[in-house]
């Protein structure tokens, strides 16, 4: 199995795999949602539920679907999805499409910061501790990665947003624009200054793994006997990571952090619900707080599709590195 057989093989088995994944987290979530203790009419009507009648409350449901079975509805919802419709929320009374095309460009920009800042950052301190290793700044890196990496993601955002939203004033505490503002008043510069803490919370908290899988893999090599062969003709430093260790650590690195496309996502979910940032996180939440099941599958096959991507480039990124992984990645 080599050259384009072999590719055309391994994006339809990829593709095979999505298929299945969408199909049974759509089914899970939905039933699971029958299980939630949210009545959907109650969240619909909010406050004035009291105010309705009865007859009201059947005709809402008439609306809605509600009155059907769940397996009529799951099946009307699968045949308009093949249509390519994702339904209407019922809290945001918008088109699914619509309401995840909005605030998907938001999340997305978020998380590509967090990401690219994570993954420098982190690679950078794995680097440093790795060539000083068992110094006191190789252990008070390690101390600084162990302890992200059991800080819950809310607990930092609340940290930050206390810090350099209430005390010091110098960021907003939330929201993705001013408050107040039309859309054409809204800046470039406005947009970037409300992005700053939910993306800082992201790179912190993505920074732990990176740093800690950089050292070790780098550790490794420098205790290779090539690398002892070079020290031994006078290499040392920047030098000896530079033409030895950083091709051997870099492709791993890069890999690890599309494969962290999943904590990525779920520390958003977090950190878009403490700030109020309007990205794919608050809605989901919302969708799941109000049982808004129409949003909340078209969230979940937004995420799972975003999530199954860095995977799967994580997945090419191992069959460019190692030929002798082309057999497992097509079990």
């Amino acid at each position: 199995m080599t050259g384009r057989n072999g590719w055309a093989r391994f994006v339809g088995f990829k593709m095979l795999r999505l298929l299945s994944l969408l199909v049974g987290v759509s089914v899970l979530s939905f039933i699971l949602m029958q299980f939630s203790p949210v009545d959907p009419i109650e969240a619909y009507i909010g406050g004035d539920m009291i105010r309705v009648s009865a007859e009201q409350r059947s005709l809402i449901e008439e609306r809605w679907g509600l009155n059907e079975s769940s397996t009529e509805r799951l099946l009307t919802w699968g045949q308009a999805l093949i249509q390519g419709d994702l339904g209407t929320s019922m809290i945001y009374r918008q088109p699914v499409a619509d309401i995840i095309q909005e605030r998907f460009m938001n999340s997305v920009a978020l998380m590509a910061v967090a990401w690219i800042l994570s993954g420098i950052i982190g690679f950078t301190l794995g680097v440093v501790a790795a060539m000083r290793r068992n110094s006191k700044l190789d252990r008070l890196i390690c101390w600084y990665c162990y302890t992200l990496a059991s800080t819950p993601v809310f607990w930092i955002a609340l940290l930050l947003l206390m810090v350099f939203g209430v005390w010091l004033g110098w960021l907003p505490v939330g929201l993705g624009v001013p408050a107040g503002m039309s859309a054409d008043q809204v800046t470039w510069g406005d947009r970037v200054i409300h992005m700053i803490l939910p993306a800082l919370t992201l790179s912190l908290t993505g920074v732990a793994s990176i740093a800690l899988h950089t050292r070790q893999k780098l550790m490794d090599v420098l205790e290779s006997d090539y690398i002892l062969f070079a020290r031994a003709r006078g290499e040392r430093g920047f030098q000896l990571f530079r033409r030895h260790g950083f091709r051997h650590v870099v492709l791993p690195a890069i890999t690890l952090q599309f494969a962290s496309f999943s904590e990525l996502f779920g520390g958003a979910v977090l950190a878009e619900q403490v700030f109020s940032y309007p990205g794919l996180g608050q809605a989901t939440v919302q969708a799941g707080l109000r049982g808004d099941v129409p949003l909340l599958l078209g969230l979940v096959m937004c995420s799972a599709i975003f999530v199954f991507t860095g995977n799967m480039v994580a997945d090419i990124l191992y069959r460019l590195i190692d030929p002798r992984m082309k057999e497992e990645l097509m079990s």
